[in-house]
């Protein structure tokens, strides 16, 4: 097929720009024609119907999921520590509400014109709707700011950059401004130390219930980390533990938020279960790491860095999602920690997320692949293939390279804002190359690659629409038109379905793997910005394929129905 050429940003903007076309002042209701008594109007005209509210129009965005697990294992201690564990990500909410919107909560939910726009916003953690690249949905609400409020409103990165703070740049501060308007630093434990507190002792009581003793020291340092923010502590101990039945990662982790620089972590909390069985089965895996880091398919420069190879694969039920990891696309596996340090002596935990994957395969991935992949590859989208793909995409996080050649710093801190993106990328491609290496190995079935490939098509399909604000979205879009341009899959003009070509997609996913990674060792921030401006956008044929799959009604994402309740559990 022809490359699909860039012709605007990540986002179905056209289609955004046609629904709220007529709710520009966000919802209210559009003029409903001549007042009775007025002679002007014709008696037979009539008048226009009431514009939709945004919420009205964006209801059937997510599917609504139920977080349930069976808990029937776990005696009264150990149903009493999950809950804790649920108090202390519902902290998480605060927090995050704090992170994402700088005004009273309240008063902006009250500016909502009807309960289904107020549900969005709650949903949203503010006014931006996080699957529409961050479109306003109220009137009089500007563009979400890149900087989120890690920064002040009036700050640009000149200012940022000649200021002299020495933890400026740190995960866990705030930049304000002091009496005299300069820049100044707040950590995140003084910031917000009355819900960490709270979250704190809620972790300490939980840590009393474990029976697990390994479990119960990464409880009590991770409460001292939230009230110091020294989180590495509790890192090398969360990647130190092997047997916990129950999991909760909790904490500012990831910095998607913060669109300016990509500095600022968020606060989120998720709670999950381990599945012993299927984990059993993964294990495997996390053996192969130092070989496959040696294969990848660039310079022995770019991957002279060696991963942990302690780090463990595991399946687990997710109970609770907490702050960041609850708004717009939900996260269906995790690769922590992020510190790079962490990494290099600990390697990484690679958690998939098996309830919330199946949830999405059945009613996202599933109804995208009939709308637009081919009938004679149908077949060869399966959950097993997505489970896979997901799997390997987390421990692609842990291989390539986390320091820059140059010695001048990690990679994170080298390409600043597309960090997020690239990273996000080069797992997906590296997870890609990993399933090869592993079925050439005999470790995977090598007659099933071609499942892995076409499910992995339709992921992106499903992936692109998380909108331009989304990392993943934006990784995708790059590889989705470099993998057009390299002829891994072609379009059918007729049907306008797509077909992967088995030879041209691993030699894509060679090439591609060889051009991020060698962006990301030499830290070259202008290449990274220039590949993702040129393929990191929607085209317009891709659009109009898109919007099939909004008119058939298929879901963006999930929300979830979740808490205390749904568990079956008591408030502690």
């Amino acid at each position: 097929m022809h490359a699909i050429r860039p012709s605007r940003p990540l986002l179905l903007a056209a289609l955004v720009a046609l629904a709220l076309a007529g709710c520009q002042r966000g919802g209210e209701p559009a003029a409903t024609g001549t007042p009775a008594g007025d002679a002007g109007a014709p008696p037979s005209e009539e008048a226009p119907a009431p514009a939709a509210s945004y919420g009205v129009q964006h209801a059937g965005d997510y599917a609504t999921v139920p977080l349930e697990a069976d808990l029937s294992a776990f005696d009264d201690d150990g149903k009493r520590m999950i809950a804790l564990l649920v108090r202390a990500s519902q902290v998480m909410d605060e927090i995050y509400w704090k992170q994402s919107w700088d005004g009273d909560r309240e008063v902006l939910l009250a500016r909502a014109p009807d309960t289904a726009t107020r549900d969005w916003i709650e949903l949203n953690f503010g006014p931006w709707d996080r699957l529409n690249g961050d479109a306003p949905m109220l009137p009089g609400i500007g563009p979400r700011p890149p900087g989120g409020v890690f920064y002040p409103a009036d700050m640009d990165k000149a200012e940022f950059e000649a200021a002299d703070l020495a933890d400026k740049a740190s995960w866990y501060t705030l930049l304000r401004r002091d009496d005299a308007g300069n820049l100044v630093t707040v950590p995140y434990h003084v910031a917000y130390k009355a819900e960490l507190e709270r979250a704190a002792g809620y972790l300490r009581e939980a840590a009393e219930l474990s029976e697990d003793e390994d479990f119960a020291n990464y409880l009590a340092m991770r409460a001292d980390a939230l009230l110091d923010d020294d989180f590495r502590p509790s890192d090398m101990a969360w990647m130190d533990m092997k047997g916990n039945a129950v999991d909760v990662v909790i904490g500012p982790i990831e910095s998607y938020d913060d669109q300016l620089f990509g500095y600022k972590a968020a606060y989120e909390g998720l709670v999950l279960i381990k599945d012993q069985e299927w984990s059993a089965r993964l294990a495997r895996f996390a053996r192969f790491l130092p070989e496959l880091q040696r294969g990848l398919p660039v310079d022995a420069k770019y991957k002279a860095e060696m991963p942990g190879s302690n780090a463990d694969l595991g399946a687990y039920e997710a109970v609770y999602y907490g702050g960041n990891a609850n708004v717009g696309a939900k996260t269906i596996a995790i690769n922590l920690p992020n510190d790079e340090q962490v990494q290099l002596a600990k390697g990484t935990r690679r958690l998939q997320l098996e309830n919330v994957m199946k949830a999405k395969f059945d009613t996202i991935m599933v109804p995208i692949a009939q709308q637009l992949i081919v009938e004679e590859q149908l077949d060869n989208v399966t959950f097993d293939a997505f489970f896979q793909n997901t799997m390997f995409h987390e421990v692609a996080h842990g291989l390539g390279i986390k320091n820059t050649l140059d010695g001048k710093g990690t990679v994170s801190e080298a390409l600043k804002d597309q960090a997020s993106s690239f990273e996000e990328g080069k797992a997906d491609v590296l997870g890609l190359y990993m399933v090869g290496a592993l079925a050439d190995k005999g470790e995977l079935d090598a007659s099933k690659l071609m499942d892995n490939y076409v499910t992995f098509l339709a992921g992106i399909l499903r992936s692109v629409r998380f909108g331009a604000a989304d990392a993943h979205a934006r990784a995708n879009m790059v590889r989705f038109n470099f993998f057009a341009e390299q002829g891994a899959f072609s379009r059918d003009p007729e049907s306008g379905k797509y077909r992967v070509d088995f030879e041209k997609m691993q030699a894509a996913i060679e090439a591609l793997s060889r051009k991020l990674l060698t962006i990301q060792g030499d830290g070259d921030h202008a290449a990274a910005k220039a590949l993702t401006d040129e393929l990191g956008v929607i085209g317009d044929e891709l659009a109009a394929d898109l919007a099939k799959l909004e008119a058939a009604g298929i879901p963006i994402d999930v929300r979830f129905e979740q808490g205390l309740d749904v568990l079956g559990l008591e408030a502690p």
